[in-house]
């Protein structure tokens, strides 16, 4: 008995070894020079941008493709790497907004006092004379208690509500400052589509959206992109858009409301307010219908192939836009070849194993992210494997080049258990894990995990860590800071190996990949958390 459990002991310490071995080597490839390697390509000027519909898109899928059939991936839709997303590209012109009550009316202008578009494929959509009625903060979350449409028949009118959620501005409601999904302008559009309405229309204020007014205006000016849906997306409202909070105040003194009103919107129980007043506008819309594509690729299982783990980043860029300094070209470095380039170092990663995983592992390069999050979108429609049976998103996008950092950012902590995990592989490598610094701008919704976590799958999305060995306190803050100022969606996100130090992005792809590597070896399944609006989505969460 002793010499068996001697042997047994010896067999397992020798598993355990060269176990360690086979992962150590797979963690160091990945490095510097195959991220550098990667990034160089992405982002060069011959990709055009990455954007959608054009020669970059190909030259990126193209790419992405052939690197993922060069280590030995799967395809992973149906025998091909490229998974097609319909797409339409919408650009609207709305006429002045106009507003009608039995004190008088307003016109608002388009740009200044509002901006308005449709989804629906459709040359002409207008409202006339629809019934306006002011719901809040437009939010239906059960688990709070909360319900902003309670007995509200808001068929045929259009809804006015408020950015973010209530607890912004009171504590004790939803979590506080941390952003709920509830608080996101696109929940705010989704809700009234539910709700049957015919508009809906958002309240601007700086603080609560966490940008100006102008980023709203310049990001509604142009076309936008949108999946296409077999109904020609009627099932969404007619109208979307927002109100400046100049105009807002004009509305609600001609329904000769009190602005008050939008202080007693964030006490429970709050009830619909009708403003008595009609609005009439149309929009006109240039409709072009096109594809774009996805790039998928898949490491089966072991013993469970049925079950996966994903890896997602976002391949697309804005491509060739506005001159800025004599450059024209929106290389889209740091957002997003950076994210891309970790996804590749992950696969490598992960086909350097002697020993397959035992679940799946799924390699998604989207797009459309920048359009709002359409190819993580559709994927999730049209998924490799169930959501059911997918264990857990993590998500790359905006990637640290300043070093390393002591420290790693969990954007959206306190979601899911997978907070646990991170702090796990992050302890390995002698780093602590600190949440987002501005939860309140709800950065948790803004990147490809988003649309796993709306079919109830964890996402784990990190960012830079601020503390930077070597360096004082505040210099990360401040290159985060400088990125976000000066180079962010410009001509200058440009890939610069004279002024990078991809150590720190060394460090925190290695951390995703412990991460995923464990949970492509467990049967259980990463939990939301209590109070997240995600539990409950899925039975096995």
């Amino acid at each position: 008995m002793k010499r068996s459990i001697f042997f047994l002991a010896i067999t397992a310490t020798i598993y355990n070894s060269c176990a360690n071995a086979q992962n150590n080597e797979a963690v160091n490839a990945i490095n510097a020079g195959n991220l550098s390697a990667h990034i160089k390509v992405l982002a060069s000027d011959a990709f055009e941008g990455r954007k959608p519909f054009t020669r970059g898109e190909d030259s990126a899928i193209n790419y992405i493709a052939a690197e993922f059939k060069k280590m030995g991936l799967q395809p992973g839709n149906n025998g091909s790497y490229f998974q097609e997303v319909p797409m339409v590209s919408i650009l609207s012109k709305p006429t002045d907004f106009r507003i009608q009550g039995e004190k008088g009316s307003l016109t608002f202008r388009y740009g200044t006092d509002f901006v308005a578009a449709t989804r629906r494929i459709q040359p002409q959509v207008q409202l006339e004379n629809s019934e306006l009625v002011f719901a809040g903060y437009g939010i239906v979350a059960p688990e709070y208690g909360w319900n902003d449409y309670a007995g509200l028949d808001v068929k045929g009118k259009t809804v006015i509500v408020l950015i973010n959620d209530p607890g912004q501005l009171s504590p004790g409601q939803f979590r506080g400052k941390n952003m709920t999904y509830y608080g996101r302008w696109t929940y705010k559009f989704e809700e009234a589509s539910r709700q049957g309405a015919a508009g809906v229309i958002i309240i601007h204020n700086e603080a609560g959206a966490s940008y100006p007014w102008s980023v709203v205006h310049n990001g509604w000016a142009n076309s936008k992109l949108h999946l296409e849906s077999a109904d020609g997306n009627t099932h969404r409202t007619v109208v979307e858009g927002w109100f400046s909070q100049d105009a807002a105040k004009q509305l609600f003194e001609l329904a000769g409301v009190s602005p008050s009103i939008m202080e007693q919107a964030r006490e429970k129980g709050f009830k619909p307010v009708d403003l008595h007043l009609k609005a009439s506008v149309l929009i006109n819309n240039t409709i072009q219908q096109s594809t774009s594509h996805n790039v998928v690729a898949t490491l089966p299982g072991s013993k469970q192939p049925d079950q996966c783990i994903v890896y997602s980043a976002h391949w697309d860029h804005f491509g060739i836009g506005p001159v800025i300094n004599g450059d024209s070209i929106y290389n889209g470095a740091v957002d997003n070849a950076t994210g891309t380039a970790g996804l590749l170092a992950i696969a490598k990663a992960f086909t350097s194993l002697n020993k397959r995983p035992e679940r799946s592992v799924v390699f998604l390069s989207v797009t459309g992210e920048e359009q709002g999050l359409l190819g993580s979108e559709y994927y999730v429609q049209h998924p490799a494997f169930k959501m059911e049976n997918t264990v857990a998103d993590i998500n790359l996008d905006v990637l640290n080049t300043f070093g390393k950092t002591s420290d790693v950012t969990i954007i959206g902590y306190g979601q899911s258990t997978l907070d646990e995990y991170a702090k796990a592989a992050a302890s390995k490598q002698g780093r602590i894990i600190v949440p987002e610094a501005h939860p309140e701008g709800g950065w948790f919704f803004r990147s490809d995990h988003f649309n796993f976590a709306k079919k109830g799958v964890p996402g784990l999305y990190i960012g830079p860590g601020t503390k930077v060995i070597g360096k004082p306190e505040g210099y990360g803050a401040e290159q985060i800071k400088q990125y976000n100022s000066t180079r962010y969606h410009t001509p200058k996100d440009e890939y610069n190996p004279a002024t990078w130090d991809l150590s720190g992005m060394v460090t925190d792809v290695r951390l995703l990949f412990l991460v995923g590597y464990r949970l492509s070896n467990e049967n259980s399944f990463p939990k939301w958390k209590s109070g997240s609006e995600f539990k409950g989505i899925q039975k096995n969460r």
